[in-house]
């Protein structure tokens, strides 16, 4: 069961956090996972930790940047000849209300979790129109729900739920499934990163107080994260489409 064998699957933000988690899981499981990122020494990582125990390379490419996504994926098609499946990972944060995000801190948010999103699914679509495929979003319950000082993430998070349904919709008739995941707060380095940059001095109590907020009392795994994410792009979820995941710890319906 959930076997990616053979499968050309491509990750963006793939070298580190749940991006890393999802592209290494899926070579585990016999995919060939081509990793989209800035990150060279990241990407570069998480092949390395693979050894012999799956096939992975990295494709640096900027996800905000047309010519750049284009050309990435025309060289993952050439080498492969298709795309089977597609994981949007590659997102970036911000904290702030309407008042303190400036349009510029929008632009940047805008250009990598809405844009980002659409460019590379819209240069991978045709070449699943053939034989199928399986998309998949990563969103938050940050779309859903309110979160203090989130305004600019949970308005691309958001975005990216209605882009999951559009696509879903659209391309149903070519056996193209659309769906997205809705973590709560997971524990990577980037988190551990956005604790240290927005409240120095203070990350021990930060890092508590923030666990805290999942109703079963920590932060998410990003392997916690691959493994749904490795169900909802396998063929064991075939009858599945156009559908939100929120995994979460209970922060949308436990919380009180």
């Amino acid at each position: 069961m959930f076997s990616l064998k053979n499968k050309i699957s491509l990750v963006t933000g793939g070298g580190s956090g749940i991006g890393k988690a999802i592209s290494q899981l899926f070579a585990r499981q016999g995919a060939v996972v081509c990793i989209f990122d800035l990150d060279e020494a990241g990407a570069q990582s998480t092949i390395d930790e693979l050894g012999e125990n799956g096939e992975a390379e990295f494709v640096r490419c900027n996800v905000s940047i047309e010519t750049e996504v284009r050309q990435a994926i025309e060289r993952v098609v050439s080498k492969h000849g298709r795309i089977d499946i597609l994981v949007n990972n590659a997102a970036i944060a911000h904290v702030g209300t309407v008042e303190t995000t400036t349009e510029e801190d929008l632009d940047r948010l805008y250009s990598v979790n809405v844009k980002g999103v659409y460019l590379v699914t819209r240069f991978c679509i045709p070449h699943m129109k053939d034989k199928g495929g399986s998309i998949l979003n990563l969103a938050s319950v940050a779309s859903t729900i309110g979160i203090p000082d989130r305004f600019a993430y949970s308005m691309t998070k958001g975005a990216v739920v209605g882009m999951t349904l559009s696509l879903a919709k659209d391309y149903l008739r070519y056996n193209i499934r659309c769906n997205c995941i809705s973590p709560a707060r997971v524990h990577t380095p980037f988190v551990d990163g956005f604790i240290a940059k927005n409240y120095p001095g203070k990350e021990e109590e930060m890092f508590r107080k923030l666990s805290a907020t999942q109703p079963i009392g920590r932060m998410g795994r990003p392997d916690e994260i691959a493994y749904l994410a490795l169900y909802l792009c396998s063929d064991e979820a075939s009858f599945i489409t156009g559908c939100d995941y929120p995994i979460d710890g209970g922060f949308t319906r436990l919380n009180n």
